[in-house]
């Protein structure tokens, strides 16, 4: 599984990669600027990301901007449906607005609200057949 973990603050970023590097081929972003250009490069070469942890907030592009983005270079490529990348938003802020506007203006395929554990992720990672075990 190819896997995109995008955060601003590095001890998320490393406590994510050691609960999905057993998974698969892990790149991290630390902002939406960064997300969207890892995005747009794996869509070019035809390896897109099958996960994306995207976090809300974080400078140069928060991650709700960056989510529509992502899902708009999807579609450019074709990649809608069941194409898409299993785009997770991942915060601290879960008030209805946030948890809205992901679903509704970005398409986000699920919502987790920060601190997240490994029983939690690998919940949602079988819920959208991303593992079997």
């Amino acid at each position: 599984m190819k896997i995109l973990i995008v955060d601003d603050v590095l001890e998320n970023r490393v406590y994510m990669y050691s609960l999905l590097s057993p998974l698969g081929l892990c790149d991290m972003a630390t902002n939406g600027v960064e997300a969207v250009e890892w995005v747009e490069a794996a869509l070019e070469s035809e390896e897109p990301y099958e996960l994306i942890l995207l976090d809300v907030m974080m400078p140069k592009m928060d991650g709700q901007t960056a989510l529509q983005a992502i899902r708009a270079k999807e579609q450019e490529h074709g990649r809608v449906g069941v194409k898409e990348s299993v785009i997770l938003m991942v915060t601290a802020d879960n008030s209805p607005e946030t948890v809205t506007r992901a679903f509704f203006a970005g398409y986000c395929t699920d919502f987790l609200a920060k601190p997240i554990t490994r029983q939690v992720l690998m919940n949602k990672l079988r819920e959208y057949h991303l593992i079997t075990d």
